[in-house]
Parts: C-alpha cells; structure tokens; sequence
C-alpha cells in the first residue's frame, strides 16, 4: 500500500512538471519584465518561466541550508564516542538503623 502511494505521488509530481513545462514551451511570445529605473528583459516567454522555476528552486534550497546544518551537527554528535561516568561508591550495607529521612520541621 505504501509503495502505490509513493508511486501515486511521483505520477502527480511528473504530471504537474510535465503540464508546467508544456505551459512553457507553447508560449514562445516575446514577454518583457520590467525592473527597477527602466530596466527591462526581454525574453521569450519560455525562459521568464523556467528561470522563475530556476529561482524558486534556488530560494527553497536556501531556505533550507539552515536545518541541514543542524541535522548534520546532530549526527556528528551522534557519532562521537560516549565517555563512561565514574561508577558510584558502593552503599555501605554495615549499618543497622533505617535509612529514613529526619521528620518534622
């Protein structure tokens, strides 16, 4: 059951890349983006498309650099060799009285 729902998912994935690129590719139109001061690009409309794919795949990388390194700080730790505590001195067994707590205040 898992695999046909990996299996399902990769099909939507492909399809929605698949439907975006085709998207891309059929609008050849000479497209202009305009920047700050007058600047201008002109470009067809397939590359405005992919490079704001491009983009936006870039910005999701950043986005995640900073968990990455966290992980690996964590695995590093992980992998560092566990020092043993000093053991405890053994409970002395010779006394007779009960080891209770003082009462009252």
């Amino acid at each position: 059951m898992k695999n046909l729902v990996r299996l399902l998912k990769w099909l939507l994935k492909a399809a929605i890349f698949f439907t975006l690129f085709a998207f891309a590719l059929n609008n050849q139109q000479d497209a202009v983006v305009h920047f700050f001061f007058g600047t201008q690009w002109r470009a067809p409309m397939v590359l405005l498309v992919l490079s704001a794919f491009a983009a936006g795949l870039a910005l999701g990388i950043l986005g995640m650099v900073p968990r990455w390194w966290k992980h690996r700080v964590v695995a590093k730790k992980a992998q560092k060799p566990v020092v043993p505590a000093p053991a405890a001195p053994a409970a002395d067994t010779s006394r007779t009285e009960p080891l209770t707590p003082p009462h009252g205040l």
